[in-house]
């Protein structure tokens, strides 16, 4: 992440002590982040989550995408982006074309970094806004949990998510470098001392609030995501009160945010919507099962005996 200075921020002196008494840790050699809530941030995204905790004002309209970092974020913004133009008899225009997935459903904590100025007024609730964080449950507006406000949330098998992790953040840090070691990613990913982590319990949280109210968040898999593009697809316009009017416009949607096409779109190739992150760092394989290719089996069984801990005792596989 770029490295912006803290006093770039408007923010109270309280707020400034404050963030100095959080925990602090070194992140990959790269980028220093602290622990606030319970999960680990760089400290410039810790300002607007607490703005956004205190003022955003969440309507009955509006869709909130939610997901850990490198879970699929980019295709869950494509394609809601797509069925909410639907609605709005837009599909003939192919928004994707003109911006980044990441530009039209900006990520709420991240817009401090944005490179150009946003066309979603996060804080203006007189028209449906679609927005998207990375926050875990807890911190989100209470707004948000006591309002109509939809909740979508993607989750991933959690080796797939570092390994994407490890390029993605290594094509930022370390672009003529040796990659940064694996096995002490997979450290700092099973103790949750990552950017946005810990990835368990981001999960965690929102697994058990879905099953406490399915009407409210829509909890996706991945991995269902890939083997069932179709069905899932079908499943997000539903829950969303836009359901499709026959098979021609979910194969239509599925085709305009497909990963083949969105990485060879000219807007996806070239510049950037995040500060020291090209778009086209968004778009490696989209593939499941790629952590096969680079974990060895000590490091496969430490995250799945993590996993076994976290979630799976929850009734959560992944």
């Amino acid at each position: 992440m770029p490295n912006l200075s803290p006093s770039s921020i408007p923010t109270s002196n309280n707020e400034d002590k404050s963030l100095d008494d959080l925990p602090k840790a070194r992140f990959w050699e790269a980028m220093d982040i602290c622990q606030w809530e319970g999960f680990w941030f760089e400290p410039n995204l810790v300002k607007p989550a607490m703005t956004f905790r205190s003022s955003f004002h969440a309507q009955d309209d509006d869709v909130l995408l939610a997901s850990n970092i490198k879970v699929g974020t980019t295709w869950l913004k494509s394609l809601s982006l797509c069925i909410m133009q639907k609605n709005n008899q837009q599909l003939d225009f192919d928004i994707l074309t003109t911006e980044n997935p990441h530009f039209h459903v900006p990520t709420i904590e991240s817009t401090i970094y944005s490179t150009k100025p946003s066309q979603v007024d996060l804080y203006d609730a007189s028209s449906p806004r679609l927005l998207h964080t990375h926050l875990p449950h807890a911190v989100l507006p209470s707004s948000i949990k006591n309002s109509g406000c939809k909740i979508v949330y993607m989750a991933r098998n959690p080796k797939d998510t570092l390994i994407s992790m490890w390029h993605f953040f290594n094509s930022i840090f370390r672009p003529h470098q040796d990659p940064f070691p694996l096995e002490q990613a997979v450290d700092c990913f099973c103790s949750g001392v990552h950017q946005y982590g810990s990835f368990f319990d981001n999960v965690l949280e929102y697994w058990v609030e879905s099953k406490k109210r399915p009407e409210k968040i829509l909890f996706l898999k991945y991995e269902e995501m890939k083997s069932d593009p179709k069905r899932e697809v079908m499943k997000i316009a539903e829950f969303l009160g836009r359901p499709f009017e026959n098979e021609g416009e979910v194969d239509e949607v599925l085709w305009r945010c497909s990963l083949e096409r969105l990485k060879n779109l000219e807007v996806n190739k070239n510049g950037s919507i995040i500060m020291n992150v090209p778009n086209s760092a968004f778009f490696r394989k989209g593939v499941v099962g790629d952590w096969k290719n680079y974990l060895t089996s000590e490091m496969e069984e430490r995250i799945n005996q993590t996993s076994r801990s976290k979630l799976e005792a929850f009734g959560l596989f992944l």
